[in-house]
């Protein structure tokens, strides 16, 4: 039987001193450049900071409250048939969907530097607008659509 994997302890950012700062960093982070992904974000939260005169924290903490699904979907095949069975999404799920899938809309973008479009797309999530909330609003629908099928939920 498989064992479960231990958390790991993530440290804190340098400058905001935070772990969800950390996390979005290390999300952002592609080929192991993690000193170009602090500066992407760090430049975001700058332009966060100049755009609307809060503080880029507040601003990035709003943003994935806002983001995080409270209600997903997940496959349960019963007796050959495969259902979509409408679950509450978890306590790290939230944050770790919500953060994938505002850096997600921030790299389908085109034409600006990357943290240009994640302060954008930060402050979209931040207003309950973008492609982010969207995609929220979508995994929601989809959950409700489904809801006939809960009772199959362990």
């Amino acid at each position: 039987m498989r064992g479960k994997v231990a958390k790991r302890e993530i440290q804190p950012d340098i400058i905001y001193d935070n772990v969800l700062v950390s996390k979005l960093i290390n999300q952002v982070m592609r080929k192991g450049k993690k000193t170009v992904a602090a500066r992407i974000v760090y430049q975001a939260f700058d332009l966060i900071k100049q755009k609307t005169k809060k503080e880029p924290l507040d601003i990035f903490e709003g943003a994935l409250s806002n983001a995080s699904p409270l209600l997903e979907v997940k496959p349960k095949r019963v007796g050959g048939a495969t259902y979509q069975v409408p679950t509450e999404v978890k306590g790290d799920r939230k944050v770790a969907l919500a953060m994938r899938w505002i850096i997600g809309a921030a790299k389908s973008k085109k034409g600006k530097p990357m943290a240009e479009k994640l302060s954008e797309e930060l402050i979209l999530a931040y207003n309950n607008e973008g492609s982010t909330i969207k995609k929220k609003l979508d995994m929601h629908r989809m959950a409700e659509a489904n809801r006939a099928f809960a009772h199959f939920s362990r």
